[in-house]
């Protein structure tokens, strides 16, 4: 299931990550410094607020699904899309007033409305996606991905060269899924018909989702306290540089854990819940080394490029700053790449989702008096220092104390093979001339490639050589068949 997953989401990913480097490129240059600040602010208040209010039904529906059997499927079915009408009934009101009375300026505040207004509506398509995830519905879950991504971004644009700045991005975010329902939404609610909406039922998924809402949104804190620091002392236009380069240097790996995690954590789920002990760790194990095999050297090369990347992709007034604080972002989002979507999921798996709150507490703690003590000194490159520094603190306490609940294992192993085909890479890269712009990045990018490639063959990491190597022979007995 894991396999099948991943090269069934990988165009989906693609898409994606083609989509969010070219938002940075084109808004960057669409949109003034300022106007990117606030959108920047604006994205956190919006992500804040759906996890706050959603995003506990949508993990109820990817963790449940797989246990549900006959009839009480439509009660699950029922239970999730009934919460999810009723709170949107009675929450959208309310951020509303609020939104009117708050004392900001009507650039930010349209912004922050036309997220706020989008949070149902992504909830919704959210919904369907994780029940096609959970389902194994790969091609309905990457199409979707897909329509999302192309669309939201069209709009954006469209809506960035009519003058409605900071907001514009964010009008997409809402336009593109509303488009999507209804192609998903009729076919989601008759799996509904006949249903019942039981209180224990309810409860149960408010247990489990609600300590994973907050433990999303205590890693949000940890993601946005720093540009709400920065707007504090340094003003929009330090946002605007940071979120870009943040953006620049997160996406990359973002990319690679979430197509990665649309296949891991279904596969980890089901093994945990239909198979034995040994094929569980046997999975485990595959997907952690898969993880280190693409996310270490990604994370290394996007620090080795940080300079023409930067360059390339963003626009004049935001790429010095930005390109300072890409190397700090890179491995920043590595670290919590791997703990959001591995080491986690012992606490998911286990159904302990209130002591994975109590892990993210930890380095969403530090993650704030860090930011306190380092941004009015440092600016940008201490939000960048206090953002690293704490993900690296929320590894150890996942691991810590996710073996209490479900040991999660550690390819040491494969870990030191990656580490030193990554050295070897950066070696290679160092002392290439630094033309600027594309042409550096391009020989830069293309020799890192090689170079990894070729020492992680060689050393067989995480077994990359022998799965070439069955691939090949498979496709070599196939023609010798035909």
């Amino acid at each position: 299931m894991f396999w099948r997953g991943v090269w069934g989401y990988l165009p989906a990913n693609i898409v994606q990550g083609l989509v969010g480097f070219g938002a940075i490129v084109v808004f960057t240059r669409l949109l003034s410094a300022e106007d990117f600040g606030r959108y920047a602010i604006a994205f956190s208040v919006m992500t804040l607020a759906h996890v706050a209010t959603f995003s506990w039904l949508e993990a109820s529906m990817a963790r449940f699904w797989a246990v549900e059997r006959g009839p009480t499927l439509a009660d699950h079915f029922l239970t999730l899309y009934r919460t999810a009408a009723v709170m949107s009934a009675a929450v959208l009101p309310v951020v509303a007033l609020l939104l009117w009375i708050t004392p900001i300026g009507p650039g930010l505040k349209l912004a922050i409305a036309a997220g706020l207004a989008g949070i149902p509506i992504r909830c919704l398509a959210k919904l369907a996606q994780e029940r096609f995830r959970a389902a194994g519905e790969v091609r309905k879950s990457a199409t979707m991905d897909i329509a999302i991504s192309l669309g939201g971004f069209a709009v954006g644009v469209g809506c960035a060269l009519n003058g409605l700045g900071a907001a514009s991005p964010l009008i997409g975010l809402a336009v593109a899924p509303l488009l999507t329902l209804p192609f998903v939404l009729p076919g989601e609610l008759r799996q509904a018909r006949g249903g019942a909406l039981y209180r224990a039922r309810l409860s149960s998924y408010a247990r489990y989702g609600y300590p994973i809402a907050a433990g999303l949104g205590l890693s949000l804190i940890m993601a946005s306290t720093d540009r709400f620091l920065l707007e504090i002392f340094m003003g929009p236009a330090a946002v605007g540089a940071y979120h870009a380069g943040y953006s620049l240097a997160s996406r990359t790996l973002d990319v690679l854990f979430i197509w990665l995690g649309a296949a891991g954590t279904p596969a980890l789920i089901m093994a945990w819940e239909r198979a034995g002990r040994d094929d569980f760790l046997k999975a485990a194990r595959e997907q952690a080394s898969t993880f280190i095999l693409i996310g270490f050297p990604a994370a290394v090369g996007v620090a080795l490029v940080a300079r023409p990347l930067a360059d390339f992709m963003i626009g004049q007034d935001l790429r010095a700053a930005a390109a300072s604080v890409t190397p700090w972002i890179a491995l920043s989002a590595l670290l919590s790449g791997c703990t959001a979507y591995y080491l986690s999921q012992s606490f998911v798996l286990g159904k302990r989702t209130d002591r994975l709150l109590l892990t993210l507490c930890i380095p969403a703690g530090a993650n704030v008096v860090l930011n306190v003590i380092l941004v009015p000194g440092m600016g940008v490159m201490g939000a960048a220092i206090a953002t690293t520094t704490s993900f690296a603190i929320g590894v150890a306490a996942s691991i810590a104390m996710g073996r209490r609940i479900v040991a999660m294992p550690v390819p040491w192993e494969t870990l030191g093979r990656c580490g030193v085909a990554s050295a070897v890479m950066a070696a290679c890269v160092w002392p290439l001339p630094a033309w600027g712009g594309l042409a550096e990045l391009m020989l830069k990018a293309c020799v890192g490639a090689g170079v990894y490639a070729a020492v992680a063959l060689t050393l067989n990491a995480a077994g990359v050589r022998d799965l070439a190597q069955r691939i090949i022979g498979e496709r070599i007995a196939r023609r010798l068949t035909a």
